[in-house]
């Protein structure tokens, strides 16, 4: 395992593929008939139900959790850079580093991105009455979650300058383990009876993933004590992947057998509500999340340790194209809207949109 100016190789490197996962996944959505993508609302081709069923089950499971995996990791390394800065300059670079790519995604970027998007379709719209209007009020597109890590990172600095002593640092085992999905499970069916999945919310904050989200937060911080970001435990780690992976083989038969065929219009159950299929959901993503991003982390410290030049530049690039998706991948698939290629738009918007988000982002993180 290497490190590169205090960071480590292996979290940068799972960090890349994460985001370029988000991206490939965001420029698929757009051409889906269920949505969680801007340009599904205007989209010219979708695909086949039985197309896009046979994606959601080899790609979809892993949607459950990928965003649970990123708290993860951003709590794993919130106490130390508390530790180096302090709390208020943690605070302050917080607000700078997320805040600001998330003001200029909802008052500017998204808002003109979605726009071209909608008059290519013929949809009469202006620029400011998508940011005052469109639902949900100051959607960011896919910088939500810079804005929800910014409460948290704020809330976790508040907690930090106030706390009178050390917490004990006792072992994460399964039992542990179990609990905490045991917990997030229970948090997440009781949310969504109030905001259902996929509901829309101002500054579209995704309220439905906060019991996930935060758990993540806090677990990333509870491990970091443990020393967790340098290795995972063997025990836990083998554990967690087993789970993991048999999660991810199971979840799509289980969606088949309780009478999934069409995502557009079987998923509303699973949704949020006093149903059996919301609380299903909740317990395959609290499994998923909780077990998964362990996984993740200890196959990246174990795998994916590479450190060479162009490993560095993609994780230096990783984050500002994350911010630069958003109106990327929409203008490249309103570009292509004419094209006569309906069963190749998506997975072109896809590789173009990685190659071109990347590029934005090294030229970025160069300056």
């Amino acid at each position: 395992m290497s490190a590169r100016g205090g960071r480590l190789a292996h979290v940068d490197n799972l960090k890349t593929a994460m985001v370029a996962w988000i991206i490939a996944g965001h420029a698929l959505l757009g051409y889906s008939a269920t949505g969680g993508w801007a340009y599904d609302e205007v989209n010219e081709v979708e695909f086949a139900p039985g197309v896009e069923l046979a994606l959601a089950a080899v790609i979809g499971p892993s949607g459950l959790y990928v965003i649970g995996v990123f708290f993860f990791l951003a709590g794993l390394f919130a106490p130390d850079a508390v530790a180096r800065v302090g709390p208020r300059r943690y605070a302050r670079d917080r607000l700078v580093r997320l805040g600001v790519p998330w003001a200029v995604s909802a008052l500017l970027l998204w808002p003109l991105a979605v726009w071209v998007a909608y008059r290519a379709a013929g949809w009469d719209a202006t620029p400011w009455g998508l940011v005052a209007h469109r639902e949900p009020l100051l959607d960011s597109g896919a910088l939500w979650f810079a804005l929800v890590l910014l409460i948290y990172s704020l809330g976790y600095a508040a907690w930090v300058a106030v706390r009178r002593r050390e917490p004990v640092n006792r072992p994460i085992g399964f039992g542990r383990l179990a609990g905490l999905a045991l917990v997030v499970a229970a948090a997440t069916f009781a949310v969504r009876l109030v905001f259902p999945a996929r509901s829309a919310q101002p500054g579209d904050l995704h309220l439905w993933q906060w019991p996930q989200c935060v758990a993540m937060f806090a677990f990333g911080v509870a491990a970091a004590r443990r020393g967790w970001a340098a290795r995972t435990p063997d025990r836990v780690h083998r554990g967690c992947a087993a789970v993991a992976v048999a999660a991810l083989v199971v979840t799509p038969v289980v969606g088949l057998l309780s009478g999934v065929r069409e995502l557009s219009g079987d998923s509303g159950p699973y949704l949020g509500g006093w149903t059996p299929q919301a609380l299903l959901l909740a317990a395959v993503e609290s499994v998923l999340v909780v077990a998964g991003s362990v996984w993740l982390l200890g196959l990246a410290q174990r795998r994916m340790t590479r450190d060479g030049p162009a490993a560095t530049g993609l994780a230096r690039a990783a984050f500002p194209a994350f911010v630069a998706q958003g109106p990327v991948l929409v203008l490249l698939a309103t570009a292509l809207r004419p094209a006569p290629w309906p069963r190749r738009k998506a997975p072109l918007v896809a590789v173009l949109g990685l190659v071109v988000c990347f590029a934005v982002g090294a030229l970025v993180s160069r300056r």
